[in-house]
């Protein structure tokens, strides 16, 4: 709920032309650390005029950062990723505090931006085009280059505080562009640090801008006539509106969308090499993962093994802290989303689900105002439930069995969501037919989370995404450039085409 401006912990501000400056905004939220309760600082919900003060400095600057070489764009790319390495465990700590996860999951999210850092630092490459000789006809030469187009932006989830945002800017700004990120009201604080070492990397002014807040400032930053293209991940209802108002003015966009991924556990599967693999997927970052698999399909006789092994370590998981030492599942993100995710619980129960794990009842007593869910699986999940149907995003996973992998396959393909989907299997065969006909974006054989690493695309697909051209790699260039065709003929006045030259 949003609160007038108060001075009890710190205000954030924006980061515009190269300058740290106080939103006009009056109203704010309060950012709280998820295991304890306390507050940590106060994000302005930056209205209109704040979000054109930023586009209007990207514009500014988009001139002499578009006309510098693009090995020199890279330069403080490569200097950023030195800094992040550096301050890679207190960035970690600083997603752990403000969003909940464990320190491991946050290590790792931060390599995964910085992974994204080093791939766009080779956009010199990826960002060449083609041509050809005597392509058009005799003496026409054709080809293709690929230039930047101005000012974009990115609206960016708060369950990746860190990681999602190295999805989009390292790649825009190395094509040539400028750039304004609106990071998720409820934990801005990591990306308030990032935006200081931008500073130290060297970045022009303008070329990088911080603005805070919610509803209204994306829908500015969707309506501003000068923002060339919008990058979003959220929910899909969200990501369904940001494309069609971005669309509707004439930008370009990505925006991914929210998920219910399964798994198919066949009978062959080797549940001791990778129950690990699953309970990450199942558990991890208390569930608040868009790769998240929150369904289960076992097939056939791998039912009972399953629920078996996957109750098993479930209940050996530690809650608590992510800062302590030897916590398993950190709390969720705000009191408001684990009341939401109690809530799903017991309407999974009520419409005949079998909890044999029910977080509901879980308890910290070191921290007894934190935001916990404890690990849940509920057995027996029927096919059109809200708990088999609806992304719960918490530490809550549905198990539903199938008689078959022809089962399993034609669930998951009716679903709305076609963000991803993994099998569990020993057979080559049933794995190449999981491939070849599951209608996700991103296919895990045997990998519980099946992310791709920064050279390719985070894709997805039916209500998972909405766009073509998907974040990361050779996608991102693609989506942060136009193609422009040059057809070229040289004559000499009136004596025709030149030939012979140096010869």
């Amino acid at each position: 709920m949003a609160t007038a401006v108060g001075t009890d912990v710190e205000t954030l501000r924006n980061h515009v032309g190269g300058r740290w400056v106080e939103v006009k905004a009056t109203e704010t939220v309060e950012v709280r650390n998820p295991a304890t309760d306390e507050p940590l600082a106060r994000v302005p919900l930056s209205g209109a005029g704040d979000v054109a003060a930023a586009v209007t400095a990207a514009a500014a600057a988009f001139p002499a950062w578009r006309a510098t070489p693009p090995q020199e764009r890279t330069r403080p790319l490569f200097a950023l990723r030195q800094l992040l390495v550096e301050h890679q465990e207190e960035l970690a700590r600083l997603i752990v505090t403000e969003m909940g996860k464990t320190l491991a999951d946050a290590r790792g999210e931060v390599q995964r931006g910085i992974d994204n850092v080093e791939t766009a630092c080779g956009t010199p490459s990826l960002m060449m085009g083609y041509g050809l000789e005597d392509g058009a006809s005799r003496g026409i030469d054709e080809e293709v280059v690929f230039q930047p187009l101005g000012v974009f932006a990115a609206i960016t989830p708060f369950n990746f505080p860190f990681m999602i945002a190295f999805w989009f800017w390292p790649y825009a700004v190395a094509c040539g562009n400028t750039f304004v990120l609106k990071p998720s009201e409820q934990d801005p604080i990591v990306m308030r640090r990032v935006f200081e070492l931008i500073e130290e990397a060297g970045f022009p002014p303008g070329v990088m801008n911080l603005v805070h807040g919610g509803k209204e400032a994306v829908n500015a930053l969707l309506d501003h006539p000068t923002v060339k293209g919008i990058s979003f991940v959220g929910a899909s209802k969200t990501a369904a509106y940001v494309y069609e108002r971005g669309a509707r003015s004439g930008k370009r966009v990505q925006a991914s969308g929210g998920a219910k991924n399964a798994i198919v556990v066949m009978p062959d599967a080797n549940m001791d090499a990778y129950l690990s693999t699953m309970m990450n997927s199942f558990y991890g970052a208390a569930g608040q993962r868009c790769l998240a698999n929150s369904l289960v399909l076992p097939v056939g006789e791998a039912h009972g093994p399953a629920r078996e092994r996957v109750a098993e370590a479930a209940r050996a998981l530690k809650l608590g802290d992510g800062l302590e030492p030897g916590v398993d599942l950190g709390p969720v993100v705000s009191a408001g989303a684990r009341d939401r995710i109690f809530a799903a619980i017991g309407a999974g129960v009520a419409e005949g689900a079998e909890a044999v794990l029910d977080g509901r009842d879980a308890h910290v007593p070191e921290r007894p105002k934190g935001y916990f869910v404890g690990p849940t699986l509920l057995d027996g999940v029927r096919p059109g439930t809200a708990a088999y149907r609806e992304e719960i995003f918490g530490p809550v996973v549905g198990m539903s069995p199938v008689a078959s992998l022809d089962e399993a396959i034609g669930l998951i393909n009716a679903a709305e969501y076609g963000n991803a989907a993994s099998i569990f299997t020993e057979s080559g065969a049933a794995a190449r037919r999981f491939r070849y006909e599951v209608e996700t974006g991103n296919i895990g054989i045997n990998v519980g989370v099946a992310a791709p690493v920064s050279a390719f695309p985070f894709s997805g697909a039916k209500r998972s995404f909405f766009g073509t051209l998907h974040p990361q790699g050779r996608d991102a260039v693609r989506f942060f450039t136009e193609s422009k065709v040059v057809i070229t003929r040289w004559t000499t006045g009136d004596r025709g085409p030149i030939t012979g030259v140096g010869r």
